[in-house]
């Protein structure tokens, strides 16, 4: 039993309820803001108050908050009430560095493109500059600004629709598709940490758009009561459209692919389930979904028998 601590925001510090939002909706993507204020003086900050909430129109809103010390808005809020047009460029691993050096609060008016020693591109439909080393740059009209509030830590959503995307050559894969583990992207967690977008952190998990899973609900209790499968091994198992029939469970057991489990275990039924279900949740963590249901439906043919 979980022991769960329950957080009121009216009763905690500004700054303490934010540890705790950052560290719980983690992680989140970072949007390199750059703008431009009505003297065309450039500005380009980071910000993980951010994410994409529809293709047509194309829209990203990213969040500048007040400071939580000071109340004052940033300069990139400033900017796009002055200039409604913002760049919103990624932040891969190769930037990362620069991006974090981009979130020093200079005093308007200092390019960060040179403090970050970032190279400034122009862009084709709005005044910002571009990111060159940012593999996706986005150039977008400001379509409305919504102030959360007037307090310290209070948000500022700036709802962008995306009038042009540059994609670097690099990131894509040989079908023209964004491949996760060239594009290297990092997200925000709390505190001073970062995620890594791709290598071993990176996973798939099959998305029922087109198929009816069967549920949770439909898996025999004996399974669904396992102590050996998790909460995610019974989500694998109810994805599927239809359980393995008798006939490919049976098949599937003559095949010798479990023999050595039951001439291990014969018809000790409570160890040889336990054992069958280890075996099944190596399947489950592999991706062999149809294979771990013959083999968790091998035990129920023997409870049957």
């Amino acid at each position: 039993m979980h022991t769960m601590r329950t957080i009121d925001p009216s009763q905690v510090k500004t700054s303490q309820l934010h540890s705790y939002l950052l560290g719980a909706v983690a992680p989140r993507p970072i949007a390199f803001a750059s703008t431009i204020d009505k003297d065309g003086n450039p500005n380009l900050s980071p910000f993980s108050f951010f994410n994409v909430f529809s293709a047509h129109p194309p829209i990203a809103i990213f969040s500048p908050a007040r400071s939580g010390r000071t109340n004052t808005t940033k300069n990139t809020f400033d900017n796009v009430m002055e200039v409604k047009e913002v760049v919103i460029n990624v932040v891969n691993y190769n930037l990362v560095q620069q991006a974090s050096l981009a979130s020093t609060e200079y005093p308007k008016g200092v390019n960060e493109f040179i403090k970050a020693g970032l190279t400034p591109l122009a862009s084709e439909r709005v005044k910002p500059f571009r990111v060159k080393e940012s593999p996706v740059q986005m150039e977008c009209k400001v379509k409305q600004v919504i102030e959360l509030g007037q307090e310290g830590g209070a948000g500022n959503l700036i709802i962008c629709e995306i009038l042009l995307m540059h994609i670097s050559e690099d990131v894509l894969d040989a079908e023209g598709h964004i491949d996760p583990n060239k594009i290297d992207l990092v997200a925000r967690m709390g505190a001073n940490w970062y995620c890594r977008a791709s290598g071993p952190a990176l996973f798939e998990v099959a998305k029922p758009l087109l198929t009816k899973g069967i549920g949770v609900d439909a898996i025999p209790a004996h399974i669904r009561s396992s102590k050996v499968l998790t909460g995610n091994n019974l989500g694998q198992l109810g994805n599927v459209e239809h359980i393995p029939a008798m006939d490919e469970v049976v098949h599937y057991k003559q095949s010798g692919a479990i023999s050595e489990a039951y001439e291990l275990y014969g018809r000790n039924l409570h160890k040889l389930e336990d054992h069958l279900h280890h075996i099944a949740k190596r399947l489950l963590d592999d991706g062999k979904v149809l294979e771990a249901w013959k083999v968790l439906l091998s035990a129920e043919e023997i409870i049957q028998s």
